[in-house]
């Protein structure tokens, strides 16, 4: 079986050469899309993921130079070969110049056209990667987010990222801690040394002073060579302990020994290693109930609590939801090899009429989602998960017939319910009755026109 090579838009007028082309085309496992003419193309350009296009240089409604010049503006990132039987050097230089890839003359040669346009499809892929990790990293030099809450939060970053003082950062899951100690470790004086990051929870409690202080070869049964721990890889740099509440007692007193001192010993060493690390921290547990608990030392928690930053969730900077979602709209689109989809209005009301519990991860896998299981509805099809819900015991559970349990009807009928009665007690106020619902009074109408309510009435 042939492997799929990439999708090819094959522009000839000639409908026979057109025919045997695509034949040997798929034959090579290329997916083939046809058109005839100028116009035909740059339509099928402008609504299909397109890897490469192959095109002849006399066609109806213009030439191969017209189409290159034309399908840079509508997808610049596209390669095309031009296949012509009546080129001139100085039509080939002109169409080279202005952006095709490549240019053959007919009667092609197979093996010289598979060269072509492996070359292409293999080039655009290699740029669209490019694209995307240069996305990745100017997300992690400027954390995205315009709302008051999160400008705040970068503002104590920027602040904090001069001085050498631990920080430690507070907030639920998936509201981009990691994200801004990265952006520290990039605005702070040790931007030049290494930043590791640790996740504290996923460290077995009998690896875990060999992966934080490191060991000697022999050390002990495996120890085949020497290794370096993570402090010691951080040297000079930033150590990010990530989920620190979930470090065990043994742990923490010898984290607190290393952070204070700035000293540890290797497994295997009789002398001490010195470094120069400064350490970031994050959680999402009340460390002050463990401490009360005694989950966790209070010493620690001084030594890491010199600078606290409260990162806010989602649902606490609605302003910014749709920004986010059009930036992973656009990051997951290029990593498809497919157009961007529009956010209308009303995909965006829903999605800032969600709490996102997940916060932003949450919000990304939903549109994640959305793109991937149904490209061809794009955001129209995002499947907004509703929260958890405590499932009763076979002894607990009520009886039902099975036409009672259809999830979406019973949600949107609780969900209609709570409008009506936010609507009610607010005495149609919509401010109030969106305060009541914990949502924002701008999509507080989404909901009204969703069920069919009439806002001004508080007792529809």
């Amino acid at each position: 079986m042939t492997s799929y090579r990439g999708r090819v838009l094959l522009v000839e007028d000639e409908a026979y050469v057109r025919a045997s082309l695509a034949e040997m085309l798929r034959e090579r496992g290329y997916e083939v899309l046809e058109a005839g003419a100028v116009g035909a193309a740059l339509a099928e350009l402008s609504r299909s993921p397109i890897d490469v296009v192959l095109t002849d240089f006399r066609l109806p409604g213009g030439d191969g130079l017209s189409l290159v010049k034309q399908a840079q503006v509508i997808a610049p990132n596209v390669p095309i070969v031009v296949l012509t039987g009546q080129g001139t050097i100085a039509s080939a230089v002109d169409c080279l110049k202005s952006g095709a890839s490549d240019y053959l003359l007919k009667p092609a040669d197979p093996a010289a056209l598979e060269v072509a346009l492996t070359r292409a499809v293999a080039g655009r892929a290699l740029r669209r990667e490019v694209e995307y990790l240069r996305g990745a990293l100017a997300g992690d030099r400027e954390p995205l987010g315009e709302a008051p809450a999160w400008r705040r939060v970068l503002e104590m970053i920027d602040a904090a990222a001069a001085s050498d003082s631990a920080v430690l950062l507070r907030g639920e899951s998936g509201t981009g801690k990691e994200l801004l100690a990265r952006r520290l470790h990039q605005k702070s004086p040790r931007r030049a040394a290494p930043y590791v990051r640790v996740n504290c929870a996923a460290v077995p409690n009998d690896m875990w002073e060999s992966e934080f202080f490191g060991h000697r070869k022999g050390s002990f049964t495996g120890a085949s060579s020497d290794r370096e721990g993570w402090f010691q890889l951080a040297d000079r740099g930033i150590l990010f302990l990530d989920e620190i509440g979930a470090m065990s007692q043994e742990a923490q007193a010898k984290a607190l020994r290393a952070i204070q001192d700035g000293e540890f010993f290797r497994l295997g060493d009789q002398q001490p290693t010195r470094v120069n690390v400064r350490v970031v921290a994050a959680t999402n547990a009340d460390l002050e109930a463990d401490i009360k608990d005694s989950r966790f030392r209070a010493d620690l928690y001084y030594r890491l609590n010199v600078l606290q930053i409260r990162v806010p969730p989602l649902r606490e900077r609605p302003e910014d939801i749709g920004l986010l979602a059009r930036a992973f709209a656009m990051e997951l689109a290029g990593r498809l090899g497919r157009p961007a989809p529009e956010l209308d209005e009303d995909s965006l009301a829903r999605l800032r009429a969600y709490p996102w519990p997940g916060n932003v991860r949450e919000l990304r896998s939903a549109m994640e989602r959305a793109l991937v299981l149904h490209p061809e509805r794009g955001l129209a099809a995002l499947d907004l998960a509703p929260e958890p819900v405590t499932l009763l015991g076979d002894s607990q559970a009520p009886r039902a017939d099975a036409s009672d349990l259809g999830l979406r009807e019973n949600l949107n009928g609780a969900e209609r319910t709570l409008i009506l009665e936010a609507n009610r007690r607010s005495k149609g106020v919509r401010r109030e009755a969106a305060r009541l619902l914990g949502i924002d009074a701008r999509n507080l109408a989404y909901y009204f026109r969703k069920h069919g309510l009439d806002p001004d009435s508080p007792h529809d």
